[in-house]
């Protein structure tokens, strides 16, 4: 299950961005800004309401906060996102939408169809956007891929239908783990190795490492994805701000891996690495 947490802010900027920021740092990993303030999305078991009462953002002087909190069942996830949902597209190749939505118009090249039960990743966060834009711009034709925290497996997905092999997807929420091996059937991509679990499950090396996930679990996990990356294999890393670049940056050379470039869209980053041959 997942907690809702909804934020009406006074003004409403830049209270939204530094919230955001902040409820990262302790466990929320999805959110949307809305004309009053923000929605932030946490896992039930990471959820910590003395972190949450301890942030100093709550009582600021540039700014009134009020604050609700919502469980959001199963069984009303699906009516939520698909009353919300619209189709994206990532450049001129790749569309994310739903099974109720239409095939695009024009076409593309990569027509993804993502339906989510508790599991965030549709594409619509920009952290997946910015990830779906480098994954249409690698070369994947039979490279072993590992998605970390893969959510719905939209990247996953994207990765084996542009020729990678074998693909893994894990996560450790079980929900997660039941929707990509179900969007991985539906896109006609069942050979995807789905797996519950976290940085441990790790087996085996990959040409390439996806990871969009936060801040601190990225600079937890760093020597897990480094060991199973095979020389001359690259990292992507997503899920932080452009001003949390540089910790993963000097955590990554450290590990010995390579800066290569990054992306961003609205404030959110997506990182490039290289492990030395």
């Amino acid at each position: 299950m997942y907690y809702c947490l909804t934020l009406v802010l006074d003004p409403p900027q830049p209270a939204a961005e530094i919230f955001i920021a902040a409820l990262a740092e302790i466990g929320f990993e999805s959110f949307e800004e809305t004309e009053s303030g923000l929605r932030a999305y946490v896992r039930e078991s990471e959820w910590d309401p003395e972190a949450f009462a301890s942030l100093p953002y709550l009582d600021n002087p540039a700014w009134k906060v009020a604050h609700t909190l919502q469980a959001i069942e199963t069984r009303n996830w699906n009516a939520v996102w698909e009353a919300s949902y619209q189709p994206i597209r990532v450049g001129d190749r790749c569309v994310v939408r739903a099974p109720f939505h239409g095939e695009p118009d024009p076409p593309v090249a990569y027509d993804l169809v993502i339906a989510p039960k508790m599991s965030f990743g549709t594409g619509h966060h920009q952290t997946t956007w910015l990830m779906l834009s480098f994954l249409l711009d690698l070369e994947l034709e039979g490279f072993s891929v590992l998605d970390m925290g893969s959510g719905t497996g939209v990247l996953a997905i994207l990765a084996a239908r542009r020729g990678a092999g074998p693909v893994w997807a894990i996560d450790i929420d079980p929900w997660s783990y039941e929707n990509c091996r179900e969007n991985a059937e539906r896109n006609g991509e069942p050979e995807i190795v789905a797996v519950q679990g976290d940085a441990s499950a790790i087996r085996g090396s990959f040409d390439l490492i996806l990871a969009n996930i936060n801040k601190n679990v990225l600079l937890a996990d760093l020597p897990a994805y480094v060991a199973a990356l095979k020389p001359g294999g690259q990292l992507l890393l997503s899920g932080f701000y452009r001003t949390d670049l540089a910790d993963l940056q000097q955590a990554a050379a450290k590990l010995g891996l390579e800066f290569v470039s990054d992306r961003e869209k609205e404030k959110w980053v997506a990182a490039r690495f290289r492990k030395a041959a």
